[in-house]
């Protein structure tokens, strides 16, 4: 796999490093990383939803912490007991602890959470603020007067 180097970008661009440290992360794979399945969906101009498959968790086995545009999904099983007397022969449901982590754009905010039928729902939302959007422009139209400039002739 071929790996680009920006460190010629860093010496001219002032303020991408972020851009950079994302692009690099995305060159390099995580370690084949699939549990759990996750989509991410827009469900609106500006509202996208995160659906994870995390089917034998409970709300209070599952956190969700948004922190400088990164969020982080961590889940982690209680170790519970089959009942008195009887054994496990086949484990097909997993139940191993897991961290995934996405990297969310500028101004994008978390909204909520919600856990459905073994689905962990995460709503975002991408609050641009007034000063960041774009404005329209008045243009004026200049005076009909044509100024002139006098110069004074020496004679």
């Amino acid at each position: 796999m071929r790996h680009v180097d920006f460190s010629p970008l860093y010496r001219s661009t002032v303020g991408f490093d972020r851009l950079f440290t994302i692009l690099d992360s995305l060159a390099q794979p995580e370690s084949a990383q699939t549990y759990p399945p996750y989509n991410i969906e827009r469900t609106g101009e500006d509202a996208y939803r995160i659906s994870m498959a995390v089917a034998g968790f409970s709300e209070d086995e599952i956190s969700i912490e948004a922190h400088r545009n990164v969020l982080t999904v961590k889940g982690e099983r209680k170790e519970e007991g089959n009942g008195e007397g009887s054994e496990l022969l086949y484990r097909g449901i997993a139940s191993r602890a897991f961290e995934r982590r996405f990297q969310l754009a500028d101004h994008v905010d978390v909204i909520g959470a919600t856990l459905k039928n073994g689905l962990l729902f995460v709503d975002l939302k991408r609050n641009i603020p007034e000063e960041l959007k774009p404005r329209k422009i008045a243009i004026t139209a200049s005076s009909a007067k044509a100024r002139q400039i006098e110069a004074k002739t020496a004679a």
